[in-house]
């Protein structure tokens, strides 16, 4: 397929975990941005094969640890039809240098990244831009990035900057509510449909935590439910915004 026809259609994810609740945050969240689809889920390395053998993804977000076949069994066979981010807990430098052995471009480690730069990330493996988290202390060269990642000859602006696109927003910029960096992450993600435990699985975070972000949330954009909530963040609250 041409380079131009492939920046232009949106980014094909496969989400590998056993927790049904990460895949269920992750696949919320990727999906919450029209140039995002993600056309498969798989609960171990097996399932993940499969998988990207009849849905042929752009981009396979895979879990080291999970039951039957683990991820990095099943690397090397991912690392032949598409790009492989590795997206897990395990952050032990044998296991890192193992899974980049094996063929993954990238390693982010849950509860070291923002939504937002799980987003960017992810976009950045169409174009041939691997991430690993910064604790991990590992470097990655361009030309250490497998043959299979195709960087696109031309793309949008968007793509290019790793702009996150959410929810459209037409009210006062973000800084007249006094949220903070991880409330807006948290808001964005309410305004796009999640449920708490989405919210929490995209944001590695615990329910309760979720729990109490929408409290401050809620307070600060003087509303007492998501819908008004909502409403105020994008602007749409009726008889304008008012603090």
């Amino acid at each position: 397929m041409p380079d131009q026809a492939r920046s232009d259609r949106p980014l094909r994810v496969l989400v590998a975990d056993d927790n049904p609740v990460v895949r269920a945050g992750l696949s919320a969240l990727l999906g919450a941005h029209p140039d995002i689809e993600v056309v498969a889920e798989a609960a171990d390395g097996r399932e993940a094969v499969t998988a990207a053998s009849r849905s042929a993804p752009d981009v396979v977000l895979l879990d080291v640890r999970m039951p039957g076949t683990d991820g990095l069994t099943a690397l090397p066979q991912l690392a032949r039809l598409a790009p492989v981010m590795m997206l897990t807990y395990s952050r032990e430098p044998e296991v890192v240098a193992e899974a980049l052995r094996r063929g993954a471009v990238g390693y982010l480690v849950h509860g070291e990244f923002t939504a937002a730069e799980l987003i960017t990330a992810v976009r950045d493996m169409r174009y041939g831009r691997a991430t690993i988290t910064d604790s991990l202390g590992v470097s990655y060269e361009p030309d250490q990035i497998s043959s299979h990642v195709q960087p696109a000859v031309a793309h949008s602006s968007e793509a290019r900057t790793g702009t996150v696109t959410g929810p459209p927003r037409h009210g006062p910029n973000r800084s007249d509510y006094g949220l903070s960096s991880r409330e807006v992450e948290v808001m964005d993600l309410i305004a796009s449909g999640m449920n708490n435990r989405q919210i929490a699985a995209a944001c590695f975070i615990s329910e309760k935590t979720v729990k109490n972000h929408i409290n401050r949330i809620f307070a600060k954009l003087h509303s007492s439910s998501r819908s008004e909530a909502i409403a105020h963040w994008l602007g749409t609250a009726r008889g304008g915004w008012t603090r």
